[in-house]
């Protein structure tokens, strides 16, 4: 039987909860810091390599501190999920048409929003 504690988590909730750690700090944290924050029983070397591979994503930045380094986010949430809307899009060799998808999709008020948007651009 496993213990609930050796459980593997996907990669993308450890890295949320990290994220999310970070969003909330007001200065850049080690990742020790980040672990007592968590308190979720992970060992700093995990949380280590959390913060490197988001460093090597461009989710997060560092700077030295000590022997280690102190991370924080690069953008705010919205960045990120903006971040992350325009890598699908780059996926994608027919911009267009995914565009095109993605606006037929929209609900009346995201539709509104983003004409607001748009107009408030051309001005």
């Amino acid at each position: 039987m496993t213990d609930a504690k050796d459980e593997r988590r996907p990669a993308g909730e450890l890295e949320a909860a990290v994220m999310a750690v970070l969003w909330t700090a007001d200065l850049p944290l080690t990742a020790a810091q980040v672990q007592l924050e968590l308190d979720s029983g992970l060992a700093r070397t995990t949380v280590t390599t959390i913060l490197t591979r988001l460093h090597e994503k461009g989710v997060v930045e560092r700077e030295r501190h000590g022997r280690g380094f102190a991370y924080h986010p690069a953008q705010d949430p919205q960045g990120l999920t903006a971040r992350r809307m325009h890598t699908e899009l780059d996926r994608d060799s027919d911009r267009e048409t995914v565009l095109a998808r993605f606006v037929a999709q929209l609900g009346p008020d995201d539709e509104r929003v983003l004409r607001q948007l748009l107009e408030a651009d051309e001005t």
